[in-house]
């Protein structure tokens, strides 16, 4: 293909001189942390994530955020963004749907807690409560970030400290489709790459070849990859059917174990903003050392 600028190579990894060239084959965005996503086919990546991504969070009255972890029927509700705002539908029942204007004025500002940080967010208002509360089967209310308030940040060393939306540890998760397509030998029954909620999907690299990777752009954008990404129950829950079983984690668990942790994808930050399209090649331009001081 000409035009198309080769991955990087060292002694670590080398790509067979046959390999096809690397893209990104899909984009997801997760405005509401925990809900199903929405797939789009371009979106602006800048230093705190994807836009809109995670800038919504479901949590209990105490303001603790909660996820699938403990209510696995939240990947049966499914949160996309639309010109008017943040559009609430159920999977596989489209017409019923809740649209939470981004003009709203209903809620309150009010501090709430994900994992250790407390973030200025405010309410959505009792009528997306009410109506995610029906569908969860307990009591729960719908905030968005103050991002202009909000303090949450992230740090790697070597990189400046950025701000952090209402996801776990950093603004972006990628994972590999030959990866996926190898833990599916593996299984009796295959799993999706809705499993795994990555921000990007990688076509055409080998399997876990993005363990090696360091540095490394897409489209406009640029990222670095600090660590691996950890993996805990969450990928167990089927977003079909929103129930969780001991599958896909077991067998993660039997081959990428180490250090009692479970890796599988890449944790990302953005080293320049841009605008980042399914098809976009992606070009190595670092690799990393796999010894235990690789991962932060």
């Amino acid at each position: 293909m000409p035009g198309i600028r080769p991955c990087m190579r060292n002694a670590e990894y080398e790509l067979p001189k046959n390999v096809s060239p690397m893209y990104l084959s899909e984009i997801w965005v997760y405005p509401v942390k925990s809900l199903a996503g929405q797939r789009v086919t371009q979106c602006r990546a800048g230093w705190a994530g994807l836009e809109y991504d995670r800038q919504w969070m479901i949590t209990g009255k105490n303001g603790i955020f909660l996820t699938q972890r403990a209510l696995p029927q939240m990947a049966l509700i499914q949160a996309g963004v639309t010109s008017e705002g943040l559009l609430l539908s159920e999977c596989g029942n489209a017409e019923n749907h809740l649209l939470v204007p981004f003009l709203s004025a209903a809620g309150i500002v009010r501090q709430v807690k994900v994992w250790d940080d407390w973030v200025t967010s405010r309410s959505e208002g009792q009528q997306a409560d009410h109506w995610l509360s029906e569908r969860l089967g307990r009591a729960v209310s719908l905030v968005r970030m103050q991002e202009n308030l909000s303090k949450r940040s992230f740090s790697v060393p070597d990189y400046p400290q950025g701000a952090l939306s209402f996801a776990d540890d950093f603004p972006y998760h990628l994972v590999s489709q030959s990866s996926i397509d190898d833990l599916n030998t593996r299984l009796d029954d295959s799993v999706s790459v809705r499993r795994f909620r990555p921000n990007f999907v990688i076509a055409g690299a080998l399997p876990y070849a993005d363990d090696h990777w360091f540095r490394f752009r897409m489209g406009d954008a640029a990222f670095a990859a600090p660590s691996r990404c950890d993996r805990c129950v969450m990928v167990n829950v089927d977003p079909a059917t929103g129930e969780k079983g001991k599958q896909p984690l077991k067998s993660l668990a039997s081959y990428r174990r180490e250090d009692r942790k479970i890796h599988f994808g890449q944790n990302l930050i953005a080293t320049a903003e841009g605008v980042v399209r399914e098809g976009d090649i992606l070009t190595v331009t670092a690799n990393r050392s796999l010894d235990k001081s690789a991962d932060h």
